[in-house]
């Protein structure tokens, strides 16, 4: 149907006042309200902006997983981003998703942001220019995007009070810049944050209004995070236009006595109930019965899983082709195409409920780093046997190859390589042993902890990766563990537990009557359950599982939650108590809640009984999590062992990396190290070998105190499910590593300009920075990091050796800068121009110098390329605080040319001229 204002107004006037206040609030926590008077239907929202995940938080329906926003942003690449904005969007269809709560828009103002893996950068242009491209991918294939979260919500301690004080100059061309990009891309959804700003909650602040509905245009609908509506009349005469999640909060019934008693205008009421239906119209969800309706997956409103969704792994495991056709898609790679044969994977298996509706699939020789369809061998010669011919591939095994190429190709383009010294690409040819070391390079983390987790159906290690890609040469591969990273015990995964009842991988969910009677019980496949199904009368939630120690000694064993819990060993008590909580932070309560250890022998090959038990109450939510670690290796013995494979082999690769307790959703770090036992690792492996390679698995800054002592340095970030197979072909020269780095590295947390995410004993965080946030504030206080934003290392080099501006502009009007680079390598390459502004003379204050703009090239051997760079005119523009206007100062600006913000070695001067009647 059109979307018209005048067709909306007379839908409008088909709703009574209390229907228009009532259609604000969400009716369920991922649905809003449905009005059938209208033709409305209700609008499904999932999470993102790694994948999609729909309504349930179930290990069982599983969803693509791309790179995090951090890896996406180091692309600088707006057309593959765009693509895989179309990929989310094709996800979200098939999940039945309207509306895809992402991208994140709030910038790395402090390296030591918990939630940096999912935000894109340090830099205002950079992330509005990645989060436009997002966004146009989603939207152009029916489904929305939200920019959140508005506004200033950079760090994550005391997130729900915090108080940020930014001045106005900052907040314009900062921190407001990069959702200014989002609706001028049509963004259709802004999400408010939990902090407040200059001492309003942004739910109620005037930010909603002005200048985000009036200045910029904005006509789609203003969410609240969830659960950030704390007022009902304040919030009400605000810019929000809908309080999630429903049905009970500040609005709903509120809403309509206050619109009655007339503390909240009428006027104010139906604007919001406007937008809501100018969306609905967007997504084709209004106008009755044939409104479009992508077929649902995931919990329905009842808690229920569709029968659909227990009973068809295809419904499950099968994405859309991707909706965007690229021709250059796969340039970097080699002519062989990904397959089963060189892609292995560690696939997720499902579950059963009682009523035994999905048979089990057992941890595989998959998870171990085996190929999933291995090539039949003699075992005597280690030929190939005659076999069938394979299955002609299907339009889903069509589609999912198509997903998986499109992923792995992302990885290899946000990988940043940090430093080389001659040693990547490897020759696999030349190699006879490759030793891959660490633990996080058989068990890669593949995306970040929080809200925006989902459950991928495949993830590909860094192991997994390497091994396929040497599968069919000479090489050998040895794979040493090391000692085990820092962090508390892991949740139970089904390779190291049985159900108690089945004897399947996995853990056996029961829910509880008062009584202790079974109301309910099916297989689960690990101990990690943030939403057990409810049943009338659940009282206790109880995880069982038959471990089966591999590791002889004393196991620390735990359960996450909240409440009064218990954990037992063979019936033996090891904990009880009550453990309330100590926060109202959904992403604590709902998805990482604390867990409370015991200890305890265990012996191989005995099995031991361990059941947690959890009651149900008010305010605790329902998230339970079943925890073991075997006994740490000896750190010694482990760093021996490394030191060992790594002189016995023509190359290293050690994997190092954060935790889910370092970079999460809900806390900021305190600290930017990788912990002392994995900085030994390193340190080992380089010792005996130069010919190392460090592989970096975090999604923001960490410390690398032997990064000059190794033979390279790739930063891996969180690659998503195909981040093993795609940093192998970097590894391997079937790809160049395209990453540049969106946010500037410290040598060390003590030379970082802004450290400080802690609110003071008022609950205030004063941005006292300003304008300089990331490589701004670096260039300011003079000092230099470790690895300057931009920086990044291809497979060949370059010289710049012309820089072409205008001699003068006109205030206002965007201008065109050409760079001309030459490729001074021995191999095609690819290189991302960066151009930055300075103005020396200005008598405002000012950065040392800005990013305006940025193209990328490609050019053979010795060929020259020429980078035509737009440099928008709100690169030139400041903010007038006196005149609350955006102006633009005459006068002499210098541009600069080069491949990040320290290393600028073209520049030449610009006449800006006033634009008429200034």
């Amino acid at each position: 149907m059109g979307t018209s204002d005048e067709e909306i107004d007379r839908l409008l006037g088909k709703l009574t006042p209390r229907a228009r206040a009532l259609l604000p609030t969400g009716a369920t926590t991922w649905r809003t309200k449905a009005e059938p008077a209208v033709g409305l239907r209700e609008l499904v929202m999932s999470d993102g902006p790694a994948g999609v995940r729909g309504e349930a938080w179930d290990e069982r329906i599983t969803s693509v997983l791309l790179p995090s926003a951090s890896a996406l942003a180091a692309t600088w690449d707006e057309a593959l981003v765009e693509r895989l904005g179309g990929l989310l969007a094709a996800e979200a269809r098939r999940k039945g998703v309207d509306v895809l709560l992402a991208p994140t828009l709030n910038l790395h103002r402090s390296p030591l942001g918990g939630r940096h893996f999912e935000c894109l950068s340090e830099d205002p242009e950079l992330t509005g220019r990645i989060g436009a491209a997002l966004i146009r991918g989603v939207q152009a294939h029916g489904v929305a995007a939200t920019a959140k979260h508005y506004v200033a919500n950079d760090s994550e301690t005391d997130r729900l009070t915090v108080d940020v004080r930014v001045g106005e100059r900052a907040l314009r061309e900062v921190y407001l810049a990069p959702f200014e990009a989002a609706v001028a891309a049509g963004v259709r959804l802004v999400m408010a944050g939990y902090n407040a700003v200059n001492g309003t909650t942004m739910t109620a602040s005037a930010l909603l209004t002005d200048p985000l509905k009036s200045e910029w245009g904005f006509d789609g609908v203003v969410v609240s995070d969830w659960g950030a509506v704390r007022g009902t009349v304040d919030t009400a005469r605000a810019g929000l236009d809908l309080a999630m999640p429903g049905p009970e909060g500040p609005w709903g019934e509120a809403l309509a006595r206050a619109v009655a008693d007339g503390d909240v205008p009428g006027a104010t009421v139906d604007d919001k109930a406007r937008r809501l239906l100018r969306l609905a119209a967007r997504l084709d969800a209004l106008g009755g019965p044939d409104s479009h309706r992508p077929p649902p997956t995931g919990e329905s409103l009842g808690g229920e899983r569709p029968a659909a969704v227990r009973a068809s792994s295809a419904a499950r495991d099968t994405c859309l082709p991707v909706p965007v056709d690229d021709p250059h898609g796969a340039e970097h790679l080699s002519d062989r195409a990904p397959s089963s044969s060189r892609g292995s994977s560690r696939r997720v298996p499902t579950g059963e409920s009682r009523g035994g509706q999905r048979s089990a699939v057992p941890a595989s020789s998959a998870a171990r780093g085996m190929p999933r369809r291995p090539v039949p061998t003699d075992n005597a010669r280690g030929t190939e046997r005659p076999s069938t011919p394979a299955p002609s591939p299907t339009r889903d095994d069509r589609a999912r190859a198509r997903v998986r190429t499109l992923a792995r190709r992302a990885v290899a383009a946000g990988a940043v390589l940090l430093a080389n010294r001659d040693v990547l690409p490897l020759d696999p040819e030349r190699l006879a042993t490759v030793a891959v070391i660490g633990a996080h390079a058989a068990r890669t983390r593949t995306q970040g902890g929080g809200s925006a987790g989902v459950f991928p159906g495949e993830e590909v290690s860094v192991l997994d990766g390497i091994r396929a890609e040497l599968r069919d040469r000479a090489a050998r591969v040895v794979h040493v563990p090391g000692p085990r990273p820092d962090g508390p015990a892991p949740p139970l995964a089904p390779d190291d537990c049985t159900d108690p009842r089945s004897g399947l991988p996995g853990v056996l969910l029961r829910m509880l009557d008062a009584e202790g009677r079974e109301l309910y019980a099916e297989r689960r496949l690990g101990g990690r359950l943030l939403e057990p199904r409810l049943v009338p009368g659940a009282h206790t939630v109880e995880i069982g599982a038959r471990l089966r120690p591999r590791t002889a000694g004393r196991w620390t064993l735990g359960v996450a939650g909240f409440g009064r819990m218990s954990l037992t060993l063979d019936g033996r008590t090891l904990l009880a108590g009550d453990f309330p909580p100590r926060t109202d932070d959904p992403a604590v309560v709902h998805v990482n809640p604390p867990a409370q250890y015991a200890t305890a022998d265990l012996a191989v090959g005995r099995d031991a009984l361990l059941v947690a038990r959890r009651e149900l109450a008010p305010g605790t939510g329902r998230a339970t999590v079943l925890v073991a670690a075997p006994p740490a290796p000896d750190v010694a013995a482990a760093l021996s062992e490394a030191a060992r494979a790594a002189a016995g082999a023509d190359a290293a690769i050690v994997v190092v990396g954060t935790t889910e307790h370092g970079e999460s959703e809900g806390h900021d770090r305190t600290d930017l190290t990788l912990g002392a036992t994995q900085d030994a690792l390193v340190r080992a492996v380089t010792a005996v070998n130069p010919r190392t390679v460090a592989v970096v698995n975090s999604g923001g800054p960490v410390e690398l105190p032997w990064r000059e002592r190794t033979g390279a340095v790739l930063l891996a970030w969180f690659p998503g499910q195909e981040g093993g197979a795609g940093l192998a072909d970097v590894i391997f020269g079937r790809a160049e590593p395209g990453g540049r780095l969106p946010t500037t590295w410290p040598a060390a947390l003590a030379d970082a300009p802004v450290t400080r995410t802690r609110p003071d004993g008022a609950g205030r965080l004063d941005y006292d920075e300003g304008l300089h946030v990331g490589h701004r504030g670096w260039l300011r206080h003079h000092r230099t990091p470790a690895y300057w934003f931009g920086h990044g290392l291809g497979y060949t080099t370059w010289s710049y050796e012309e820089l072409t501006v205008p001699t003068a502009a006109r205030a206002g009007d965007d201008l065109t800068v050409r760079v001309r680079v030459r490729n001074t390598g021995v191999r095609e390459g690819r290189e991302v121009v960066q151009v930055y502004l300075a103005r020396p003379a200005s008598a405002l204050d000012r950065p040392v110098r800005w990013l305006a703009g940025y193209a990328a090239v490609r050019a053979r051997p010795g060929e020259t390329a020429t980078a035509t760079v737009r440099v928008p005119a709100r690169a030139l523009r400041h903010w007038s605080v006196a005149e609350r206007a955006w102006r633009t100062e005459a006068g002499t600006w210098r541009v600069l040319a080069g491949r990040s913000a320290g290393d600028v070695p073209l520049a030449a001067d610009l006449e800006v001229v006033p634009a008429p009647g200034e």
